[in-house]
């Protein structure tokens, strides 16, 4: 690509270039990436240190009882991992209604499924790592046992959780040390993490899913009322699973399957495939309305249809990403007006997120989350594991393919994003924040890929978020002629300050050429207080 290095929209920061890159919303956790590849780790290793670091200094986003996914491209070929929890073997709809009626619970340990992301660290590690495995969390475990310097955006998600977490079974204890979350630049420590990061080291996880870090978070969960077994512990594995694609504007877009929502990103721009984005100006309304409206299509489809691929028996991913049948989706956006989709019939047939790329040409796109802020809100006394809610994405209608179930996976809100063009590596990116993820996955590509706009400003530029029916949220600083244009037009537009979600924080590397001298271009979201680093 050719892309236009002015940025025309307000941002204090430039792309970055450089041969070894990693990427994220935090810059400690950033730090301990390179760490390792200055050591003589790669960008697995690298991407390992960096998640592990992000469990303590971004908690609100993460912890140890996180899950994640990973596409990474090992310098022949492109990997899926899906490190996503699976329901206790007690979690049965019985279960939930007779406990809880027809409301799913949002919180506490009957939101928790078995947690996946140190599995995750491990699996990627032995079969990609460089380094020791227990060298990798060293950075994580200084940050937790000497503390840190809290960052402000961090802080201000912390105290907004605070009033709804506070009275969750270990929450008060570990995050609000004196008795509220603390203020910017005040120092942080969670020794207890720290001591369990050095038993997942010694024992390369083990710990963690058959020992004694496993009989505690069982033992807490039996005395509040939850029933997570140590059968459903040591039973996790997580799943090379590959990726699904859909072509774009000259390249391949890749995900991971379901169980997450990486599809509707596809199913839009497989749409935008059969329109002229690249006839319209790039903050025209024109343009603006056919993503808003490709998207809504794409989620209307996604919450019908998505679950664990396992459990996707009349409607296939290959179905959804049928090219007829975007096609036919495609027809149904009329240009002049907004409406509000229902899912379709498809043709049977066939957080904290961060990157890292290395002079060898290994890249990898990793994202990692408890969920909702702070996750279930349960933090297991004397572990320091916060613990995720992705159980309440389960839901307890009989006949919809995402129903709870034993040992099944929820349906997934993170993503990452993989780019290859001719069959090679271009780009490794995500964007975090719930259902903004595939949204900020379409907004950031067609941005690059149609109208060549560099990473920094894709990631720079304002961003709408698509919410139910005909009603969007969009960012404060989107232009004013935009804003009425798409009103016009029947979206019930609202300008809005996201302090939840960021109207997606991203992080993107790009890579240059195919030769490793030239390295990568980089950029991260300034909605955060993450950067791009390397040398």
């Amino acid at each position: 690509m050719n892309f236009a290095w002015t940025n025309p929209y307000p941002t204090l920061r430039s792309p970055l270039f450089a041969r070894n890159v990693v990427a994220t919303s935090q810059p400690l956790a950033a730090q301990a990436g390179l760490q390792m590849m200055k050591a003589g780790g790669n960008a697995i290793d690298a991407a390992i240190a960096t998640a592990a670091a992000m469990t303590i200094v971004e908690p609100c986003s993460n912890g140890l009882g996180s899950d994640n996914f990973a596409i990474l491209w090992d310098g022949q070929q492109l990997h899926g991992l899906n490190s996503s929890g699976t329901a206790p073997a007690g979690w049965t709809l019985d279960y939930f209604l007779r406990k809880h009626g027809e409301v799913y619970p949002k919180r506490g340990w009957d939101s928790v499924t078995v947690p996946g992301a140190v599995a995750g660290w491990v699996a990627l590690s032995e079969r990609f790592g460089k380094l020791p495995f227990g060298d990798l969390l060293l950075p994580a475990i200084e940050l937790a046992e000497r503390g840190y310097g809290v960052g402000v955006v961090t802080a201000d998600k912390w105290a907004r959780a605070v009033p709804l977490l506070q009275d969750q079974p270990g929450f008060a204890q570990a995050f609000m040390p004196r008795g509220r979350a603390p203020t910017p630049g005040e120092r942080f420590a969670l020794p207890d993490a720290g001591a369990t990061l050095r038993r997942i080291a010694e024992t390369r996880g083990d710990a963690f899913y058959r020992g004694e870090i496993a009989e505690r978070l069982v033992a807490h969960s039996t005395a509040h009322g939850g029933v997570m077994a140590l059968a459903d512990l040591a039973g996790y594995r997580p799943e090379w699973v590959g990726t699904i694609s859909q072509d774009f504007a000259g390249h391949s877009v890749h995900q991971i399957p379901p169980n997450g929502q990486g599809i509707a990103a596809l199913m839009a721009l497989g749409m935008l495939e059969h329109l002229d984005l690249a006839s319209l100006p790039v903050d025209s309304v024109e343009s603006q309305h056919l993503q808003i409206e490709a998207m809504k299509l794409a989620f209307a489809d996604t919450y019908r249809w998505v679950a664990d691929s396992r459990a996707m028996t009349a409607v296939t991913p290959a179905d959804l990403l049928d090219s007829a049948y975007l096609a036919a989706r495609a027809r149904r956006i009329d240009p002049t007006r907004a409406q509000d989709f229902a899912h379709g019939q498809p043709p049977r047939g066939g957080t904290i997120y961060l990157t890292a790329a290395d002079q060898s040409g290994m890249m990898i796109s990793l994202i990692q989350s408890n969920y909702m802020g702070f996750g279930s809100g349960i933090v297991v006394p004397g572990t320091g594991v916060s613990l995720q809610n992705r159980g309440h994405c389960f839901s307890l209608d009989a006949a919809h393919p995402n129903v709870v179930a034993p040992g099944k996976r929820p349906f997934h809100t993170i993503i990452p994003g993989f780019l290859m063009k001719d069959g090679r590596p271009q780009m490794s990116f995500g964007v975090m924040g719930g259902n903004m993820q595939p949204q900020g996955h379409l907004q950031s590509l067609v941005r690059m890929l149609v109208h060549g706009q560099n990473p920094q400003a894709a990631c720079d530029a304002p961003r709408w978020k698509v919410e139910t029916g005909l009603s969007i949220d969009c960012e404060y600083t989107m232009a004013p002629a935009l804003t009425e244009g798409l009103r016009a037009l029947g979206h019930g537009l609202e300008a809005t300050a996201d302090s939840y979600m960021d109207f997606g924080s991203g992080q993107f590397i790009w890579r240059q050429s195919d030769d490793p001298e030239d390295g990568y271009v980089a950029a991260s979201d300034s909605r955060r207080e993450g950067q791009a680093v390397g040398y």
